[in-house]
């Protein structure tokens, strides 16, 4: 018998829900468990299972609804199941980062980012698929195999968070924790019909910085409310991180009690950063639907571009950075490293300590002069999420029998408009605002606000949630 359960209820509502003893976690967690086993062997989003520890965990919480004196005395997502991208640590289980080289003994620690997901009630899942070390926006390897996207199987869900946007797409988990280095949250969010936002440099903080700070964790949603309620619990300060801001005053969920402040500059950038990208219409078309509701609410359209160093200047510095993704993964085969990363480790070997330095300081360079321009012109930026809709499954292949580092420049139409804004470190976040009639597939619009202003961004995402409603918008598989 299927559970009442609906699959696609956010979390916010089941954690509701279990608080007032309408459904136990237990219940939840079998719900969920049972969507994996009748649609994971077909789109692949879960790498570990550990259906036991996940039981376990839900018992746990149904004893303490039973105990608690008061539902306020729960965490704010008690007993809702939630998986975990497997770049990241969990005790007890594997960490393979997307890898035949990565070895398979289980983590002594769970990563703070993990440990803050706990604390806030959620019951580990399970671990999801990755591309290997997270260096593309796909999952198609040696040793996870192929994630589908739920809107069309033969196309990729995105990634480097495949299986996180698979999972919350199709119905399996009501949210998933994601990481995004260059575009790893937003670009899923788009191909899926999701909510993704990455946070500002620095207010997630995992065990250590990555990638210079390009990367940072987050999570996947169907819903603006549930994003600002998760990153309540993930931006929390962290006196052993290398660097974290002061404890905020007020939640970002708080924040959406609110309206955004009236007349806010809007710009918009539709053109691709690189040139002889084509830009296709539908993404295009995502843009013009966020512009028209905004300037509807009141904000002001303007028409200042946003200024961008030369390309290949903003090219050589990203990469200067990414190619060290794998640095400080132990592995325990080298040679199951995929081509394209064994590429990406022999670049970042060539250079010596003195260039990496250069490359860092240029990167920052680069970054304060976009930021710089931003704030001068601009309270949000709209731009489309990607340049182009999922591509087909090995659509990335072309050319890399010749050239592995072929993988990554298929994946450039995919990333070019997220990947700036790691370097710039500022919010921005995926919305599913529009949907292509002639491929049924989502497309997601990318809102980039200045640093350390989630609270306006999620106070217009809202505002465009509300415009043009998604969360009833259900994938043909699931």
């Amino acid at each position: 018998m299927c559970s009442p359960i609906d699959p696609f209820t956010p979390a916010l509502e089941l954690a509701a829900a279990i608080r007032r003893k309408e459904v136990s976690p237990v219940e939840v967690a079998d719900r969920c468990l049972e969507r994996m086993d009748e649609l994971d062997p077909r789109l692949n989003a879960f790498c570990h299972r550990a259906d036991d520890d996940v039981r376990k965990a839900a018992s746990a919480a149904a004893d303490a609804v039973v105990r608690a004196a008061s539902p306020d005395d729960l965490p704010p997502f008690h007993g809702v199941p939630l998986p975990v991208k497997d770049l990241v640590d969990v005790a007890g289980w594997p960490t393979t980062y997307g890898s035949a080289g990565a070895g398979q003994a289980p983590a002594v620690a769970s990563d703070p980012v993990v440990q803050r997901l706990v604390d806030a009630g959620f019951v580990l899942l399970g671990k999801t698929t990755t591309s290997e070390f997270g260096t593309l926006p796909f999952t198609e390897s040696e040793a996870l195999g192929i994630s589908r996207n739920p809107w069309d199987p033969e196309r990729t869900p995105g990634g480097s968070s495949s299986g996180a946007g698979v999972a919350v797409a199709a119905g399996m988990a009501p949210i998933a924790h994601a990481e995004d280095g260059g575009g790893s949250i937003r670009v899923p969010a788009s191909c899926n019909g999701l909510v993704g936002l990455k946070p500002t440099r620095g207010l997630v903080t995992n065990a250590t910085v990555e990638v210079e700070g390009l990367a940072t964790s987050g999570v996947l949603t169907r819903s603006v409310a549930d994003s600002a309620a998760a990153l309540d619990v993930l931006a929390r300060h962290d006196p052993g991180a290398w660097w974290s801001p002061p404890t905020r005053h007020g939640s970002f969920a708080t924040a959406l009690e609110s309206d955004p402040p009236a007349g806010l500059r809007i710009g918009a950038l539709t053109d691709s950063p690189i040139d002889g990208i084509a830009v296709d219409p539908a993404c295009a078309a995502a843009v013009d639907v966020a512009l028209r509701a905004l300037e509807s609410a009141g904000h002001h359209i303007v028409d200042t571009r946003l200024p961008l160093p030369p390309a290949e200047e903003l090219v050589a510095a990203f990469t200067t950075i990414w190619n060290i993704g794998g640095a400080g993964i132990e592995l325990a085969d080298p040679d199951g490293v995929e081509p394209h990363n064994r590429a990406l480790r022999e670049a970042a070997r060539s250079i010596d300590s003195w260039a990496y330095a250069e490359g860092v300081r240029k990167t920052q360079h680069l970054s304060r002069r976009i930021v710089e321009a931003f704030v001068a012109n601009f309270d949000l930026l709209i731009t489309p999420t990607m340049a182009c809709l999922p591509p087909p499954v090995g659509a990335w292949r072309a050319g890399t029998e010749n050239n592995p580092l072929m993988a990554l420049l298929n994946s450039y139409p995919m990333a070019v408009f997220t990947s700036v804004f790691n370097v710039t470190g500022q919010p921005a976040i995926s919305l599913p605002l529009h949907h292509d009639d002639a491929t049924g597939l989502p497309v997601g619009v990318q809102i980039v606000a200045a640093p350390w202003r989630e609270d306006l961004l999620l106070q217009v995402s809202r505002t465009l949630e509300l415009a043009h409603p998604w969360v009833d918008r259900r994938p043909p598989v699931g």
